[in-house]
């Protein structure tokens, strides 16, 4: 019996052991796998440190990659943006590697999303026309556009009446999936396309699902790149929806895209390679309607492709992103990138629900397929026609078609798209669709061009809807569309999807730096994919009628274009400079511009300096100019490292240990201010700042405004006297409390003027 135990005991032993072994041997296979897992990193190198033995900076990259890993291949040398390349590789070798002499930094690749007719009307464009450059002028700017590529059919991109290309272009047509080079004219003079690292990420392009091309199946490049820079289209419309004129905002400039976004989304490897071909090729504007998380400038790829490009001359107009109302969601808020939020036009699509107890409620909506029969119909609310606990979503699969069969169905706003919930409401057997918004949306309605009867409304008319539904048993409505409506007041409001400051990575840079239209905007569109985007989707549009900073975003960049234009010798700082200090920010009653989002009146962390005014910007009368050498300084007073510093600008660049640097004195034409909370005494805080007079001699007087008397806001000298063109005159303004206003932000406005200019700077004071 002894024995049997003795058996018994060290047969569990050695399986303890086996297990053990077994459980240890798994974790270390774990922990390789890990190591060995390859991905995407973007290796900064110090060129100025390349030893003698190399002729070639690409050797010297090659011959450092090859140091860490045999096997591995650079996926793109980067000449332009930064000096260094991007290649796959372990965790392990990439430690390895930035030990190495003359590596600054190896970065992880970050994915980026996209942030996704009346305007030109609505900014003036159309009744100044005359007092815009002539279109030989315009002709020579070069609008780059980074996106998901562009459909070249479309009408937009009509080069009827240009002249031969601009001399100065070194760009190419690339060859590719459903797109050649005679797919290219003297309008769309450029079109590349950016998918390295991409597929070395996720894969081959699918070629059966998008094109690996410049072409776009997606919609969003035509979009954004028509309504920068498209040429004028008569009788264009949605469905019959915003029937008019579509033009871009500058409709003489040429365009030239850049894809780098795919159904999986957009790589800072190869948007680094973009901005790298497109410095090359010598764009004038650069428009990015993209954003990724919030990092530090030297380790954000947009960021420092956007300094190499202001180092060429070349303004950068980027989306400020769409997650708002909430407080610190902007992207792209580098002091050298024009962070442009989003308003509304005054258009809109009016479709309201008629109720059975004779209650009528309105919303809006691009659907245009047939109506519904004149009379009130069942009306039940998702939430009560689904097993599913998110059934008041109409996600995929969530809806009893026994329910919902011959119904109009409250579906609320959420998790899936807007157009998606209609055709789920569709495939179940719904006859239509009231799409309602919750809390997170409040009173803002986008209209979509649904695939069934449909209309979106605001959270209030969506609870007394639900609240009709939820009280009756037998609930009836219908849906009325009411086509296009013009002179929609108050316009512009700010968006509530519009991305919010402070600037969580530099609080003393105020953004975004403006608003611009971004709702319900009409442009070209792929001929790939309906109005929707969805699969089952099969309508075929030429214009498309979509919402999000996305589109606001190259409205100022074809904005920018005209100024480029008018003034060529303007720096990007210049043309951004214009475009804020004449942007208002109340309407024609006085009333400041509202905030969709709360009701109230925005404030400059919603709509910075304010919705932009094209027309005043052409004649600004001072600007705030800023040089390389002022981007440093304010990299310096953020005490950046040398190795920090020398990412971004690509050479071997020191902050002098002997000088003060403030980030209180970067020569931005609006103010953030912090200042220092605690009890008794004045804080003060003082602001230096450089105007340069861009027009005639005049004698300039300074007003301030405050929202606030907690904040004393003082301006020395008060009065500015120029004699003639491109003369600076410096000012200091002082900012003081003896108050703690805690956790309120204190808001105001600084406006300089001769009487015929009002050059006006937006203020911010919060405490720290």
């Amino acid at each position: 019996m002894e024995k049997i135990k003795k058996f018994v005991f060290s047969v569990v032993v050695v399986v303890v052991v086996v297990v053990i072994l077994g459980f240890s041997q798994l974790s270390v296979e774990a922990k390789e796998n890990v190591e060995q897992k390859k991905q995407t990193y973007i290796i900064h190198m110090a060129k100025f440190e390349m030893p003698v033995s190399f002729e070639d900076h690409t050797h010297w990259y090659d011959s450092s990659l090859k140091s860490v890993s045999k096997s591995a291949e650079m996926l793109y040398t980067y000449s332009n943006v930064i000096h260094g390349f991007s290649s796959r590789l372990t965790a392990k070798e990439a430690q390895i590697l930035e030990n190495r002499p003359g590596i600054l930094s190896v970065s992880p690749e970050v994915k980026y999303e996209l942030h996704t007719t009346r305007t030109p009307s609505f900014l003036g464009l159309d009744q100044n026309a005359n007092l815009f450059p002539e279109s030989d002028s315009v002709s020579e700017v070069v609008v780059g556009v980074l996106d998901t590529g562009v459909w070249p059919e479309s009408k937009s991109f009509d080069d009827t009446g240009f002249g031969p290309i601009p001399s100065s272009w070194k760009g190419e047509c690339e060859s590719g999936t459903n797109f050649t080079s005679s797919n290219c004219n003297r309008k769309l003079i450029g079109a590349r396309f950016f998918s390295r690292g991409y597929e070395a990420a996720l894969g081959p392009v699918d070629v059966t699902k998008e094109s690996r091309s410049p072409r776009d199946d997606d919609g969003h490049g035509t979009h954004t790149s028509s309504t920068a820079a498209g040429s004028i289209v008569s009788d264009a419309s949605l469905l019959g929806y915003a029937t008019g004129t579509a033009r871009g905002m500058a409709t003489r400039a040429r365009v030239a895209v850049y894809k780098v976004c795919w159904l999986g989304g957009c790589l800072s490897s190869d948007i680094l390679a973009a901005i790298d071909k497109a410095i090359y090729d010598n764009v004038n504007i650069l428009s990015l309607s993209l954003g990724g998380g919030m990092s530090d400038y030297y380790r954000d790829s947009v960021a420092m492709g956007a300094f190499a490009a202001m180092e060429k001359g070349i303004l950068v107009s980027c989306s400020a992103g769409n997650a708002g109302p909430s407080s610190y969601s902007l992207s792209n808020v580098a002091p050298w990138i024009t962070t442009v939020g989003a308003g509304t036009l005054d258009r809109d699509f009016p479709a309201h629900v008629s109720l059975g107890n004779g209650q009528n409620y309105s919303g809006v909506s691009l659907y245009r397929c047939g109506s519904l029969p004149g009379k009130l119909l069942p009306f039940i609310y998702a939430g009560n026609a689904s097993n599913s606990t998110s059934g008041n979503l109409c996600m995929t699969g969530t809806l009893n078609p026994e329910k919902v069969s011959g119904k109009i169905v409250l579906c609320d706003r959420g998790m899936n798209p807007r157009v998606q919930k209609g055709y789920v409401v569709k495939e179940a057997g719904g006859i239509g669709m009231v799409l309602t918004n919750t809390a997170a949306n409040g009173e803002e309605l986008v209209a979509d061009a649904h695939l069934l009867p449909a209309t979106a409304v605001g959270q209030k008319n969506g609870d007394a809807i639900k609240d009709y539904l939820l009280s009756n048993q037998n609930a009836t409505a219908t849906i009325f569309f009411d086509g296009t409506k013009l002179g929609i007041e108050p316009s512009p409001v700010v968006a509530a999807f519009s991305s919010r400051g402070p600037n969580s990575i530099t609080p003393e840079v105020l953004k975004p730096d403006m608003i611009a239209p971004g709702v319900n905007i009409l442009a070209g569109w792929s001929g790939a994919v309906g109005p929707t985007g969805l699969a089952a989707d099969n309508r075929r549009v030429d214009f498309n009628i979509i919402s999000g900073t996305s589109m606001s975003c190259p409205h100022v960049s074809g904005l920018a274009a005209l100024l480029k234009a008018a003034h060529p010798d303007w720096s990007p700082a210049a043309i951004r400079s214009a475009l804020m200090t004449t942007a208002y920010t109340a309407y024609k009653d006085g009333k400041m511009i509202k905030d969709v989002a709360t009701g109230k009146p925005s404030t400059p962390f919603d709509h910075g300096a304010g919705h932009v005014d094209p027309v005043s910007a052409l004649n600004p009368g001072l600007v705030y100019d800023l040089t390389v050498e002022d981007y440093l300084n304010f990299l310096c007073a953020l005490n950046y490292t040398a190795q920090q510093m020398n990412s971004l600008a690509r050479r071997n660049f020191s902050c002098d240990s002997s000088k003060h640097y403030s980030l209180n004195d970067l020569n931005y034409p609006s103010f953030a201010v912090s200042i220092q909370a605690q009890m008794g005494g004045t804080n003060v805080v003082k602001h230096t700042r450089t105007v340069t007079n861009v027009g005639s001699p005049g004698i300039y007087k300074v007003s301030v405004s405050t929202t606030s008397e907690s904040v004393k806001i003082s301006v020395e000298p008060a009065t500015l006297t120029f004699s003639q063109t491109n003369e600076k005159k410096s000012y200091t303004v002082t900012f003081s409390s003896t108050s703690m206003a805690s956790n309120t932000n204190v808001f105001g406005r600084i406006v300089w003027s001769d009487g015929k200019h009002s050059v006006g700077s937006p203020v911010a004071v919060s405490w720290t």
